[in-house]
């Protein structure tokens, strides 16, 4: 039998506010343990929580771009559940109201599959602590620093049938939220974290399954090895005659495989019932257009901008506009008169490789547009070859170190004096008489390792375009 997969998506997204949603403690990542909380946020009695209004502005920003209708009379809820890392035991939400419904994302996958992907509703909420778990001493610990940070939870509807899918989509939703300036959707700081719905049924089937769902996906490439070794699992339960259980699951990225943790509840399970101490939001047609101007210009609009105004490459586009940072560093660098192709050429190569081999992301790096720009408009007027200026790149990347300082410290500028180039030349060929002979007898390779010797007597100065031509104009004679 010929099985398919059926995945919905609920993805909890930390707002990029200073504060938190219903206090006025520091959202900052890290700290030392329950150093970020108050009598608010840990729930303590005679506490009220105040909405933080760049919350319901963030959350209404992100409906919008997610093309979602707008709850314009919407209320708080209490989730009532019993874990040890929400303090007051019960957490604020939305469920019969929430302030978004019925959005859509338009995805292509890598393999050119394109869809809509349906937004069953967006909702705000606070987040939970964090539990410690110490196996020496075999005690559980509470951080509450988390408590009360401000989240959006954007749930789907059960659209995807593949990893590629699902990984298409969440690269769109991180893009699109960081365009917004919403969230940076770190997952290695718990910013985007999202849980996966996962059921299988005979192709061709509309019936669902029953569905488990996952937690504990840190990464993209985990939500694609947990999608695959869940899915098989599933599969493999059902042909052997035995049933899949509705439950909560937890990937475990060392032995690559789900556990149990949980039943997997329901809303009645939680007890929902009103908020009494947060009255119910009113949204006006005059909010909401302020908003809608706010909105930036995104991914898709740079995108057709960069091929009308610069007409680079579909794939420089792709490339420059798949982070905000980065689209925002090469449109800085353009304004500062360096060449949009030259530009792009440098962000894909030496900056994209520096971001991944530091693992940082483009909007935490040092190098400023101004560096970048200057080491370009030297290679263009012949001060460095793009050899050296790459090696000069790499010098100043970490610091934002000064191009113009390093190049004169260390002597690195280039050298466009035709007699020292002949007489590179002159010494090297007086050196390399079989390299000569076998380039005449045909031998191509030899051409390459003159104009390496030469390079090397120049001390890496010269132009190579010029050292090129100097070696072949000698080998002629």
């Amino acid at each position: 039998m010929t099985w398919e997969t059926v995945i919905g998506l609920e993805t909890h997204v930390e707002l990029a506010t200073r504060t938190k949603i219903f206090c006025s403690c520091t959202t900052e990542f890290g700290g030392a343990p329950n150093t970020h909380c108050c009598p608010v946020c840990t729930g303590m009695p005679g506490t009220l929580p105040v909405l933080n209004k760049k919350v319901l502005e963030f959350a209404v920003k992100a409906g919008v771009a997610l093309n979602g209708e707008i709850t314009r009379h919407c209320k708080f809820d209490r989730k009532n559940y019993f874990y040890p890392d929400l303090p007051k035991a019960y957490q604020i939400s939305q469920l019969y109201l929430p302030i978004v419904r019925n959005g859509r994302v338009p995805i292509r996958t890598e393999s050119g599959i394109e869809k809509v992907i349906r937004i069953h509703e967006l909702h705000m909420e606070e987040d939970a602590g964090k539990l410690v778990h110490d196996p020496w001493l075999d005690q559980t610990r509470c951080d509450y620093n988390r408590c009360g940070v401000p989240l959006i939870e954007i749930v789907t509807e059960p659209d995807f049938c593949s990893a590629e899918e699902v990984i298409a989509y969440l690269e769109k939703l991180k893009s699109t939220l960081q365009y917004l300036g919403v969230s940076d959707c770190k997952m290695q700081e718990g910013s985007l974290r999202c849980d996966v719905n996962l059921s299988v049924r005979p192709a061709g089937s509309t019936e669902l399954g029953t569905r488990t769902e996952m937690k504990n996906l840190s990464s993209f490439k985990a939500i694609a090895r947990a999608i695959a070794y869940e899915s098989k699992r599933q599969i493999e339960l059902i042909e052997e005659g035995k049933r899949v259980i509705q439950e909560t699951r937890r990937w475990d990225e060392n032995k690559d495989a789900t556990f149990a943790m949980r039943s997997k509840e329901n809303a009645q399970d939680y007890r929902y019932f009103p908020e009494p101490d947060i009255p119910p939001l009113e949204i006006d047609q005059e909010y909401l257009d302020s908003i809608r101007r706010q909105q930036p210009e995104m991914a898709e609009d740079k995108m057709t901008r960069y091929q009308r105004d610069y007409g680079l490459p579909v794939y420089d586009i792709q490339m420059l506009t798949g982070q905000k940072a980065l689209a925002d560093f090469f449109e800085r660098c353009v304004s500062l008169g360096a060449d949009p192709k030259q530009t792009a050429n440098w962000i894909m190569g030496q900056v994209l490789g520096q971001l991944s081999a530091k693992t940082l992301e483009a909007k935490d790096m040092k190098l400023t547009p101004p560096t970048l720009v200057k080491l370009i408009l030297m290679v263009k007027e012949g001060r460095l070859n793009r050899n050296t200026a790459v090696k000069v790149f790499e010098a100043v990347f970490d610091e934002d170190g000064d191009v113009e300082e390093y190049v004169k410290t260390h002597s690195l500028e280039q050298v466009n004096d035709p007699g020292a180039l002949a007489a590179a030349v002159e010494k090297v060929f007086a050196a390399n008489p079989q390299s000569i002979a076998d380039f005449r007898a045909g031998k191509e390779k030899a051409l390459g390792f003159l104009v390496g010797q030469v390079m090397r007597e120049m001390k890496g100065k010269a132009d190579p375009q010029a050292v090129n031509q100097s070696v072949r104009e000698n080998l002629k004679k």
